[in-house]
């Protein structure tokens, strides 16, 4: 088949769900206008960071292309005169800064094109509109009997994936919607086995999996064509959106919000989580549940984009459920989404924080047991509960199924073995990334915690102790040395006590006992030379021998430990300020 004879060979190793952050360093005012110079990071890993530089008009180009979302966006108003003003400078970039924590933390604008083109303009650069078209052409090249209606413009939340409405030439009336897909990060399935489990989709039956007319890949796209659906998806229903209406305009503000029915929560949520089941039990990966990936059909439901796993693309919650090492498994990734869904079900919006602390009032109990069963805390710390479990719970076992349809899909051994190893190979890679999470956010957490307001006056607490017993220490040091000093000129003057045999000569022990005087004046020339022993009072020599012998041993018999601890004002020792 001539389906993209030549194409790019492949995967795009690049993951979209991963949030950029953007933090302005400075700006700078030129002649008539004002650049700010933002830091952009992917990721967690601040090696993994950018600059680029926008103007105040960038921005506000911007902020006009996301007005389809209907959103109410803080960007700061536009000032003629005096805007370049230093003080109007820094007020404007603090807003500047406001309107982009909003758009990378609003989980649909930061994986729209347009915030991604402004804060990466090198990694998303590319027309993926015209890319497509381009493929698509090639494929009627070969396919004559299909012909595109339209474009369906921005309908999806990925990049990297378009969507077109078509028709069969003999089958005018018939609409069809072909979605191309370039292959994520997450393809590990070598390219003649993904081929084969794509075409195998086509045969695949369910009655809670929607049926694919035609699907083909190759080693850097695939190409899906499954019929068109005038009432939507679940999203649809529950937004009352138009199903070929812009993603953004779709899903950011809905005018009304407002849950679905008890009965429907009950039935669609049985028949969603069947299908995990089958799916499951076929070792086949999904991975990739949320309300825009269920189609309606009279009130049944039927799972979409079951080739999203194999072509490797991200799932549209991985940047929640990334966040939770628990969630390890795309089983339990699977449960997780699911909570998303009942959630948005339930309440007619995706919830606010992930996990979720308290729920508002549901049409019952059973609901709310099946939510904190998947996001609250103590779910993301243990673990999320098997979908075997979750059909148990009240809410859904007494739930009546009407379609017996037989589901098929036969996957070949070898297919299967090749399934579960690109399986495990996700698993990893998501393992690896909450890896790296969660080491960021205990250094984070680390850094918060000693740069707050009480660990630094703990920190000056403790350095004052410190300060007070090293002046302490320092001062018992200089005791003892002055104590030791005495000790040895003391050992000196009783040394005749200790050993007779070496006599002493009695001007060395008067000149040890008694400090030296100063030097006398200069005597007469006719006056004989004084002696040494004029100075000397040998008289009271024994008393003084004796009485620094007892203070010799008084001092070698003192144990410090036998003193009571008391508090001493030092004046000797030095003052530390």
């Amino acid at each position: 088949m001539a389906f993209m004879e030549k194409p790019p060979a492949g995967k795009v190793l690049l993951d979209d769900t991963v949030p950029l952050t953007a933090q302005i360093e400075a700006s700078q005012s030129l002649h008539s206008h004002t650049e700010y110079i933002i830091r952009v990071q992917r990721g967690v890993s601040a090696e993994n960071s950018w600059q680029i530089v926008r103007r105040y008009s960038d921005f506000d180009l911007l902020n006009n292309s996301l007005q389809i979302s209907t959103l109410s966006l803080p960007l700061p108003p536009k000032k003629l005169i005096g805007n370049m003003e230093r003080e109007f400078i820094a007020e404007r970039q603090k807003g500047l800064q406001a309107y982009l924590d909003v758009i990378t933390t609003h989980h649909i604008l930061s994986n729209c094109e347009l915030v991604k083109k402004f804060l990466d303009p090198n990694s998303y650069s590319v027309n993926y509109t015209e890319i497509a078209l381009q493929h698509v052409s090639m494929f009627f090249r070969s396919e004559p009997k299909w012909e595109v209606v339209e474009p369906l413009k921005d309908i999806g939340w990925r990049i990297r994936k378009k969507y077109f409405l078509m028709k069969i030439k003999n089958q005018p009336k018939e609409r069809l919607m072909l979605s191309w897909a370039d292959l994520g990060p997450d393809k590990y399935l070598s390219d003649k086995d993904l081929q084969y489990a794509v075409k195998l989709l086509s045969s695949c039956s369910h009655p809670y999996i929607y049926k694919i007319t035609f699907a083909t890949a190759n080693e850097s796209s695939a190409l899906v064509i499954r019929p068109f659906s005038e009432k939507g998806t679940l999203k649809d229903l529950i937004y009352k959106a138009k199903p070929k209406d812009p993603y953004l305009k779709k899903y950011c503000n809905p005018k009304k919000i407002q849950g679905l029915e008890l009965q429907q929560i009950k039935t669609y949520g049985r028949q969603i989580l069947e299908v995990l089941k089958f799916l499951h039990e076929k070792g086949f990966p999904y991975g990739h549940l949320h309300s825009a990936n269920v189609m309606l059909d009279g009130d049944t439901c039927k799972l979409l984009d079951l080739e999203n796993s194999l072509l490797g693309l991200p799932s549209f919650y991985r940047s929640y459920f990334s966040q939770f090492r628990k969630i390890n498994t795309l089983e339990a990734v699977d449960v997780h989404c699911f909570g998303h869904l009942l959630y948005e079900m339930t309440y007619g919006r995706p919830p606010d924080t992930i996990p979720v602390d308290s729920f508002p009032p549901a049409p019952s109990v059973f609901v709310v047991s099946v939510l904190e069963s998947i996001l609250t805390c103590e779910a993301m710390k243990n673990g999320m509960p098997t979908v075997s479990r979750l059909l148990q719970m009240p809410l859904f076992s007494d739930v009546l199924l009407t379609n017996l349809e037989k589901p098929q899909l036969k996957i070949p051994t070898k297919l299967k073995e090749a399934l579960k190893t690109s399986k495990e190979c996700i698993e990893k890679r998501l393992t690896e990334e909450q890896k790296l999470i969660h080491q960021h956010r205990r250094l984070t957490r680390a850094q918060s915690h000693h740069g707050s307001e009480e660990e630094k006056k703990k920190r000056k607490i403790l350095a004052r102790k410190k300060s007070k017993r090293s002046a302490y220490e320092s001062g018992e040091e200089h005791s003892a040395k002055y104590s030791n000093s005495n000790n040895s000129a003391g050992s000196g003057a009783s040394s005749p006590l200790t050993s007779p045999s070496s006599p002493t000569p009695p001007s060395t022990a008067g000149a040890s006992s008694i400090p030296p005087a100063p030097p006398p004046p200069p005597l007469p020339p006719a006056a004989p030379p004084p002696t040494t022993e004029v100075p000397t009072q040998p008289s009271p020599q024994p008393d003084v021998s004796a009485s620094r012998g007892a203070l010799l041993s008084s001092i070698q018999n003192f144990q410090k430990g036998t003193l009571k601890k008391t508090q001493t004002c030092d004046y000797s020792a030095p003052r530390i300020s």
